[in-house]
């Protein structure tokens, strides 16, 4: 009790920036540190050949359902436990933790079966090529495999940081990316297993990954503990976590629709543009993560002193959060926006149309880089808080409302600067969107929290 009370003071009296710095900091690295492995393994995949780079993409779509299950399970639980804790129901929030842990591995479980019985033929949906398929095909084999392990750190990771423990959570994603890049070049090259290895490089790391944040709870370094008695048949639990989860599920569920989109229409340009796309997303995502992270250390801070009725520390935190990402976005756009022939050059150094295409939907996505802050900040907050109904339409926006349309719009009106300007726009809509909405529910938060 006395550890619960001392976190309770901490993330309730703590000056809000140097607590939500404390907290995004080892998000931030641990975020990085798996954009960095995503990177590494279009990488060292790519050095197989442009179809086996393509591959990586069409694969992405796939662990994109996965992260779809895992986060909707694990942000849920996490919203609604740091709001239990600022309330002090503790018992209630132990239900939602072991609940919420074995609910992503039956979810994980189910995807993996149904997965691997049309394995095939999901790879063609997903978007693959003749020429892509067979690479595609064995890397996908091998993350089905592990698809509830997969699921299951994700909920481990979200409990964590939903406690406030986010230099835990960082230990674990990271030892697993670094793992990761380290295994790669052995298995692909030194082994001589292709892309098989690509494959099992990223199974076994996420094991390992998923056991270090397992062994958190199971030796007591955490105020949530995980225990079978603690699995409740309590319909309203599992409803609090999935409904909070929702916008998680939208978020990283059109994420992966749209990937599939993208790369259908990319492939009506060849193996090029699939490839082009796939390193673009990459490397876009390394920076997106970094804003994921911030935002992700940021949200227990609005959820928990949202619990405990301190709403002008959740005024400060939001404000807080929107100024440092928007200044880091414009930062770090300008820095890529100027690099992206060379990121680019780095992964297919031999096909200058992956080169040029690659270059030129980098650079449209940079220039709207400082917009992306507004919108993670406003999803994230409308999750900790428990709306989730507005967390789930803003969710939708950035790659559901806008992006479908505009993917199947602006590619037949201006061929493949189409294709790259779809997200940007996309971003830019959802930027405006948010505008109004966050500024009423700023406005009138002790009221919506009646």
């Amino acid at each position: 009790m006395q550890k619960n009370d001392a976190q309770y003071q901490k993330m309730t009296e703590t000056p809000i920036s140097k607590l939500v710095l404390s907290l995004a900091f080892p998000t931030m690295i641990s975020m990085l540190v798996t954009s960095i492995y995503n990177v590494a393994d279009t990488y060292f995949v790519s050095q197989l050949g442009t179809s086996a780079s393509g591959a990586v993409g069409i694969v992405f779509s796939l662990m994109a359902m996965i992260q779809a299950l895992g986060f909707m399970v694990g942000m849920g639980a996490g919203s609604a436990i740091s709001r239990l804790l600022g309330k002090k129901e503790e018992e209630v929030a132990q239900k939602t933790a072991s609940s919420a842990l074995l609910t992503s591995v039956v979810f994980g479980a189910g995807l993996s079966v149904c997965g691997l019985l049309f394995l095939e033929r999901l790879i063609r949906l997903l978007g693959a090529t003749e020429t892509i398929l067979p690479y595609a095909v064995e890397y996908a084999r091998y993350v089905l495999y592990v698809a509830p392990v997969m699921a299951a750190s994700f909920v481990l990771n979200n409990l964590l940081r939903a406690e406030g423990k986010t230099k835990l959570s960082m230990v674990g994603i990271g030892c697993g990316g670094l793992l990761n890049i380290g295994l790669d070049p052995l298995f692909i090259f030194v082994f001589d297993w292709g892309m098989k290895g690509a494959a099992i490089a990223t199974a076994v790391s996420q094991c390992i990954s998923c056991a270090i944040l397992l062994s958190f709870f199971l030796c007591k370094k955490t105020i949530l503990r995980l225990s079978a008695r603690y699995i409740t048949a309590d319909v309203s639990i599992y409803k609090a976590f999935l409904g909070n989860g929702m916008p998680s599920l939208f978020r990283q569920g059109l994420a992966s629709a749209a990937s599939i989109l993208l790369n259908h229409t990319a492939a009506v340009y060849g193996d090029a543009a699939v490839a082009a796309m796939s390193i673009v997303g990459k490397v876009f995502m390394m920076v997106f993560c970094v804003l994921i992270g911030f935002g992700q250390g940021y949200q227990p801070v609005a959820g928990y002193n949202y619990g405990a009725k301190e709403y002008a520390r959740v005024r400060f935190a939001y404000r807080f959060m929107l100024t440092a990402g928007t200044i880091g976005m414009t930062v770090i756009g300008a820095a890529v926006f100027f690099l992206a022939p060379v990121l680019t050059r780095q992964f297919v150094p031999e096909d200058p149309e992956v080169i040029e295409i690659g270059t030129r939907a980098l650079r449209m996505q940079c220039v709207v880089m400082p917009l992306l802050p507004l919108g993670i900040a406003c999803n994230m907050t409308f999750q900790a808080v428990g709306k989730s109904v507005k967390a789930t339409v803003l969710a939708s926006c950035r790659q559901g409302i806008f992006f479908l349309p505009l993917m199947l719009i602006l590619p037949r009106m201006f061929g493949v600067i189409g294709l790259e300007a779809a997200q940007p726009a996309a971003d830019a809509a959802t930027f405006l969107v948010c505008i109004p909405v966050i500024y009423r529910f700023m406005k009138n938060m002790n009221a919506d929290s009646a």
